[in-house]
Protein backbone atom coordinates (compact mmCIF):
# COMPACT_ATOMS: atom_id res chain seq x y z
CA UNK A 1 0.00 0.00 0.00
CA UNK A 2 1.53 3.29 -1.37
CA UNK A 3 2.19 5.63 1.44
CA UNK A 4 0.22 8.97 2.21
CA UNK A 5 1.42 11.55 0.38
CA UNK A 6 -1.38 14.68 0.90
CA UNK A 7 -3.50 16.73 -1.25
CA UNK A 8 -2.07 17.24 -4.58
CA UNK A 9 -1.04 20.05 -5.94
CA UNK A 10 -3.24 20.99 -8.40
CA UNK A 11 -6.03 20.85 -5.54
CA UNK A 12 -3.91 23.72 -3.59
CA UNK A 13 -3.76 25.71 -6.63
CA UNK A 14 -7.37 25.94 -6.76
CA UNK A 15 -8.23 26.10 -3.14
CA UNK A 16 -5.70 29.37 -3.54
CA UNK A 17 -7.61 30.70 -6.72
CA UNK A 18 -11.08 30.79 -4.96
CA UNK A 19 -9.79 32.26 -1.27
CA UNK A 20 -8.31 34.76 -3.79
CA UNK A 21 -11.55 35.78 -5.69
CA UNK A 22 -13.44 35.93 -2.39
CA UNK A 23 -11.23 38.09 -1.38
CA UNK A 24 -11.29 40.27 -4.07
CA UNK A 25 -15.32 39.59 -4.35
CA UNK A 26 -15.10 41.28 -0.28
CA UNK A 27 -12.72 43.93 -1.64
CA UNK A 28 -15.40 45.26 -4.46
CA UNK A 29 -18.22 44.48 -2.25
CA UNK A 30 -16.56 46.93 0.26
CA UNK A 31 -15.40 49.61 -1.96
CA UNK A 32 -19.23 49.81 -3.67
CA UNK A 33 -20.84 50.30 -0.13
CA UNK A 34 -18.02 53.13 0.83
CA UNK A 35 -18.85 54.62 -2.66
CA UNK A 36 -22.08 54.42 -2.14
CA UNK A 37 -22.11 55.93 1.26
CA UNK A 38 -20.39 58.70 0.42
CA UNK A 39 -21.63 59.94 -3.65
CA UNK A 40 -24.77 57.78 -3.41
CA UNK A 41 -24.16 56.95 -7.15
CA UNK A 42 -25.48 53.22 -6.58
CA UNK A 43 -28.86 54.44 -5.52
CA UNK A 44 -28.73 56.82 -8.84
CA UNK A 45 -28.35 54.05 -11.06
CA UNK A 46 -30.83 52.09 -9.65
CA UNK A 47 -33.35 54.94 -10.34
CA UNK A 48 -32.21 54.78 -13.82
CA UNK A 49 -32.30 51.37 -14.06
CA UNK A 50 -35.66 51.79 -12.89
CA UNK A 51 -36.89 54.09 -15.03
CA UNK A 52 -35.26 51.94 -18.28
CA UNK A 53 -37.15 49.01 -16.82
CA UNK A 54 -40.67 50.79 -16.55
CA UNK A 55 -41.91 50.56 -19.97
CA UNK A 56 -41.27 46.48 -19.54
CA UNK A 57 -43.36 46.75 -16.42
CA UNK A 58 -46.18 48.54 -18.19
CA UNK A 59 -46.41 45.81 -21.09
CA UNK A 60 -45.99 43.12 -18.53
CA UNK A 61 -49.25 44.22 -16.73
CA UNK A 62 -51.06 44.92 -20.21
CA UNK A 63 -53.18 41.40 -20.03
CA UNK A 64 -53.54 41.51 -16.31
CA UNK A 65 -55.52 45.13 -16.56
CA UNK A 66 -57.19 44.06 -19.86
CA UNK A 67 -58.57 40.91 -18.38
CA UNK A 68 -59.82 43.13 -15.13
CA UNK A 69 -61.29 45.73 -17.41
CA UNK A 70 -63.00 43.18 -18.88
CA UNK A 71 -64.03 42.17 -16.34
CA UNK A 72 -65.84 45.19 -15.03
CA UNK A 73 -67.28 45.66 -18.47
CA UNK A 74 -68.95 42.56 -18.28
CA UNK A 75 -70.29 43.10 -14.64
CA UNK A 76 -71.12 46.60 -15.87
CA UNK A 77 -73.22 45.24 -19.02
CA UNK A 78 -74.93 42.65 -16.90
CA UNK A 79 -75.91 45.72 -13.86
CA UNK A 80 -77.61 48.12 -17.05
CA UNK A 81 -79.36 44.90 -18.54
CA UNK A 82 -80.87 44.20 -15.61
CA UNK A 83 -81.71 47.61 -14.36
CA UNK A 84 -82.98 48.04 -18.09
CA UNK A 85 -85.32 44.97 -17.83
CA UNK A 86 -86.62 46.02 -14.14
CA UNK A 87 -87.18 49.96 -15.86
CA UNK A 88 -89.22 48.24 -18.79
CA UNK A 89 -91.54 46.12 -16.59
CA UNK A 90 -92.02 49.27 -13.95
CA UNK A 91 -92.78 50.97 -16.77
CA UNK A 92 -95.75 48.76 -18.15
CA UNK A 93 -96.83 48.24 -15.33
CA UNK A 94 -97.21 51.93 -14.77
CA UNK A 95 -99.06 51.95 -17.77
CA UNK A 96 -101.70 48.90 -16.70
CA UNK A 97 -102.30 51.66 -13.56
CA UNK A 98 -102.33 54.71 -15.90
CA UNK A 99 -104.88 52.53 -18.23
CA UNK A 100 -106.94 51.44 -15.27
CA UNK A 101 -107.06 55.10 -14.36
CA UNK A 102 -107.99 56.41 -17.42
CA UNK A 103 -111.18 53.77 -17.47
CA UNK A 104 -112.36 54.19 -13.93
CA UNK A 105 -112.19 58.06 -14.72
CA UNK A 106 -114.00 57.46 -18.21
CA UNK A 107 -116.68 55.82 -16.23
CA UNK A 108 -117.22 57.98 -13.39
CA UNK A 109 -117.63 60.73 -16.35
CA UNK A 110 -119.62 58.60 -18.17
CA UNK A 111 -122.37 58.19 -15.03
CA UNK A 112 -122.37 61.67 -14.63
CA UNK A 113 -123.41 62.42 -17.79
CA UNK A 114 -125.85 59.47 -17.29
CA UNK A 115 -127.71 61.37 -13.93
CA UNK A 116 -127.32 64.90 -15.33
CA UNK A 117 -129.43 63.96 -18.38
CA UNK A 118 -131.60 62.41 -15.66
CA UNK A 119 -131.71 65.31 -13.73
CA UNK A 120 -132.23 67.70 -16.36
CA UNK A 121 -135.53 66.02 -17.66
CA UNK A 122 -136.64 65.42 -13.90
CA UNK A 123 -136.80 61.82 -15.76
CA UNK A 124 -138.38 58.85 -12.80
CA UNK A 125 -135.17 56.64 -14.01
CA UNK A 126 -133.12 53.00 -13.13
CA UNK A 127 -129.45 52.91 -13.73
CA UNK A 128 -128.81 49.44 -16.21
CA UNK A 129 -125.36 47.95 -16.00
CA UNK A 130 -124.83 46.55 -20.24
CA UNK A 131 -124.29 43.09 -19.88
CA UNK A 132 -124.12 41.85 -23.43
CA UNK A 133 -124.62 43.57 -27.00
CA UNK A 134 -125.38 42.27 -30.19
CA UNK A 135 -124.93 44.33 -32.82
CA UNK A 136 -125.24 42.14 -35.43
CA UNK A 137 -127.00 43.29 -38.99
CA UNK A 138 -130.04 41.56 -38.30
CA UNK A 139 -130.16 41.58 -34.86
CA UNK A 140 -129.41 44.93 -32.64
CA UNK A 141 -129.79 43.67 -29.01
CA UNK A 142 -128.83 44.80 -25.71
CA UNK A 143 -129.49 42.65 -22.33
CA UNK A 144 -129.42 44.91 -18.85
CA UNK A 145 -128.40 43.63 -15.65
CA UNK A 146 -132.03 45.11 -14.20
CA UNK A 147 -135.12 43.25 -14.12
CA UNK A 148 -138.80 43.28 -12.79
CA UNK A 149 -136.91 43.38 -9.27
CA UNK A 150 -136.09 46.43 -10.35
CA UNK A 151 -139.67 48.29 -11.82
CA UNK A 152 -138.28 47.72 -14.94
CA UNK A 153 -141.32 46.77 -17.39
CA UNK A 154 -141.87 45.62 -20.77
CA UNK A 155 -142.54 48.51 -23.21
CA UNK A 156 -139.95 50.79 -20.55
CA UNK A 157 -137.99 53.61 -23.44
CA UNK A 158 -134.14 53.09 -22.92
CA UNK A 159 -132.05 56.19 -22.94
CA UNK A 160 -128.18 57.22 -22.45
CA UNK A 161 -126.99 61.17 -22.00
CA UNK A 162 -127.06 61.17 -25.78
CA UNK A 163 -131.23 60.43 -26.63
CA UNK A 164 -133.04 57.54 -27.51
CA UNK A 165 -131.55 54.19 -27.68
CA UNK A 166 -134.58 51.54 -27.53
CA UNK A 167 -137.27 49.59 -25.88
CA UNK A 168 -137.68 47.33 -23.77
CA UNK A 169 -139.12 43.90 -24.99
CA UNK A 170 -138.26 41.23 -22.49
CA UNK A 171 -137.73 41.05 -19.17
CA UNK A 172 -136.90 38.69 -16.25
CA UNK A 173 -136.87 39.18 -12.59
CA UNK A 174 -132.98 39.70 -12.80
CA UNK A 175 -132.24 41.05 -16.81
CA UNK A 176 -134.01 42.78 -19.37
CA UNK A 177 -133.98 42.45 -23.55
CA UNK A 178 -133.40 45.92 -25.33
CA UNK A 179 -134.53 46.20 -28.83
CA UNK A 180 -132.42 49.04 -30.26
CA UNK A 181 -133.65 51.64 -32.94
CA UNK A 182 -131.24 50.56 -35.15
CA UNK A 183 -132.35 47.31 -35.47
CA UNK A 184 -133.82 46.82 -38.97
CA UNK A 185 -136.98 45.50 -37.45
CA UNK A 186 -137.44 48.66 -35.22
CA UNK A 187 -138.78 52.18 -36.78
CA UNK A 188 -139.52 55.56 -34.60
CA UNK A 189 -141.60 58.38 -35.08
CA UNK A 190 -139.92 61.38 -35.17
CA UNK A 191 -140.47 65.26 -35.97
CA UNK A 192 -137.82 67.62 -37.26
CA UNK A 193 -137.08 69.79 -33.60
CA UNK A 194 -136.28 72.68 -35.83
CA UNK A 195 -140.16 73.17 -37.36
CA UNK A 196 -142.06 69.79 -36.47
CA UNK A 197 -142.54 67.91 -40.01
CA UNK A 198 -143.40 64.38 -38.87
CA UNK A 199 -140.79 61.56 -40.61
CA UNK A 200 -140.10 58.20 -39.51
CA UNK A 201 -136.74 56.72 -38.91
CA UNK A 202 -136.19 53.20 -39.30
CA UNK A 203 -133.31 50.80 -38.25
CA UNK A 204 -130.97 49.13 -41.08
CA UNK A 205 -128.77 47.36 -38.78
CA UNK A 206 -126.09 49.78 -38.05
CA UNK A 207 -125.06 51.22 -35.14
CA UNK A 208 -124.06 54.50 -36.72
CA UNK A 209 -126.69 54.73 -38.84
CA UNK A 210 -130.76 55.19 -39.30
CA UNK A 211 -132.56 55.81 -42.67
CA UNK A 212 -135.12 58.19 -43.69
CA UNK A 213 -137.86 56.96 -46.39
CA UNK A 214 -140.15 58.40 -48.64
CA UNK A 215 -139.35 62.48 -47.96
CA UNK A 216 -141.42 64.56 -49.25
CA UNK A 217 -139.76 66.86 -51.81
CA UNK A 218 -141.27 70.00 -50.49
CA UNK A 219 -140.78 69.39 -46.71
CA UNK A 220 -138.36 71.84 -45.05
CA UNK A 221 -135.74 69.25 -44.04
CA UNK A 222 -132.23 69.97 -44.51
CA UNK A 223 -128.89 67.89 -43.31
CA UNK A 224 -128.48 68.79 -39.97
CA UNK A 225 -131.80 69.22 -38.59
CA UNK A 226 -132.19 67.51 -35.07
CA UNK A 227 -134.93 64.15 -34.81
CA UNK A 228 -136.86 64.12 -31.75
CA UNK A 229 -139.80 61.22 -30.66
CA UNK A 230 -142.97 62.62 -31.72
CA UNK A 231 -144.79 60.96 -29.34
CA UNK A 232 -146.83 59.80 -31.76
CA UNK A 233 -147.99 55.75 -30.96
CA UNK A 234 -147.40 56.10 -27.69
CA UNK A 235 -144.52 53.82 -27.49
CA UNK A 236 -142.27 56.33 -27.04
CA UNK A 237 -142.04 59.77 -24.88
CA UNK A 238 -142.05 62.25 -27.40
CA UNK A 239 -138.97 65.08 -27.11
CA UNK A 240 -136.19 62.71 -26.48
CA UNK A 241 -133.63 62.97 -29.58
CA UNK A 242 -133.14 60.57 -32.02
CA UNK A 243 -130.29 61.58 -34.39
CA UNK A 244 -128.87 64.33 -36.65
CA UNK A 245 -129.77 64.37 -40.55
CA UNK A 246 -126.41 63.75 -41.86
CA UNK A 247 -127.36 63.87 -45.94
CA UNK A 248 -130.34 63.93 -47.95
CA UNK A 249 -130.90 62.78 -51.72
CA UNK A 250 -133.62 61.85 -54.26
CA UNK A 251 -134.49 58.09 -54.02
CA UNK A 252 -134.66 55.97 -57.40
CA UNK A 253 -137.90 56.93 -58.55
CA UNK A 254 -137.04 61.04 -57.83
CA UNK A 255 -140.54 61.27 -55.99
CA UNK A 256 -139.09 61.51 -52.55
CA UNK A 257 -135.64 62.04 -50.28
CA UNK A 258 -133.81 59.39 -48.52
CA UNK A 259 -131.89 60.43 -45.71
CA UNK A 260 -129.19 59.09 -43.31
CA UNK A 261 -129.73 60.08 -39.39
CA UNK A 262 -126.40 59.39 -37.05
CA UNK A 263 -128.23 58.56 -34.28
CA UNK A 264 -127.80 60.91 -31.39
CA UNK A 265 -127.38 58.01 -28.31
CA UNK A 266 -123.86 56.16 -28.16
CA UNK A 267 -125.66 53.16 -29.44
CA UNK A 268 -121.78 51.22 -29.47
CA UNK A 269 -120.32 52.43 -26.31
CA UNK A 270 -120.84 52.87 -22.48
CA UNK A 271 -121.58 50.46 -19.96
CA UNK A 272 -124.76 51.59 -18.10
CA UNK A 273 -128.10 52.91 -19.74
CA UNK A 274 -130.94 54.57 -18.47
CA UNK A 275 -134.39 52.84 -18.16
CA UNK A 276 -137.45 55.54 -18.09
CA UNK A 277 -139.53 53.83 -15.44
CA UNK A 278 -142.40 56.06 -16.42
CA UNK A 279 -143.39 58.42 -18.77
CA UNK A 280 -142.27 61.87 -18.39
CA UNK A 281 -144.17 64.87 -18.97
CA UNK A 282 -143.82 66.70 -22.95
CA UNK A 283 -140.56 69.17 -22.52
CA UNK A 284 -141.14 72.67 -22.48
CA UNK A 285 -137.74 72.80 -24.59
CA UNK A 286 -137.52 69.68 -26.99
CA UNK A 287 -133.74 70.34 -26.86
CA UNK A 288 -133.30 69.21 -23.78
CA UNK A 289 -131.06 66.72 -24.85
CA UNK A 290 -130.44 67.97 -28.14
CA UNK A 291 -126.33 67.17 -27.52
CA UNK A 292 -124.69 64.67 -25.35
CA UNK A 293 -123.24 65.52 -22.62
CA UNK A 294 -119.67 67.01 -22.58
CA UNK A 295 -118.49 64.71 -20.21
CA UNK A 296 -119.06 61.57 -21.67
CA UNK A 297 -116.51 59.79 -23.06
CA UNK A 298 -116.55 57.34 -26.72
CA UNK A 299 -115.54 54.02 -24.39
CA UNK A 300 -115.91 50.73 -25.73
CA UNK A 301 -119.34 48.74 -23.92
CA UNK A 302 -117.93 45.82 -22.49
Amino acid sequence: MPPYAGPSTAARSGEVADTLRLMAYLALALTLIVLDHRGGWLNQARKQTATLVAPLWAVAGWPGRLIERVSDDAGTMSQLTEENRKLRNDALVNQARMARLQSIAADNLRLRGLLEAAERGNLDVVLAPILDIDLDPTRQRLVLDAGSRDKVRVGQSVIDAGGLLGQITGITPLHASVLLITDPSHAVPVVVARNGVRLVAYGEGRSDSLNLRSVPLSSDVRVGDMLVTSGLGGRFPPGFPVGTIAALKPDDSRAFLVGEVKPAAQLDRGREVLVLLSIPPPPADTTQFRTPSPAVPEAQAG
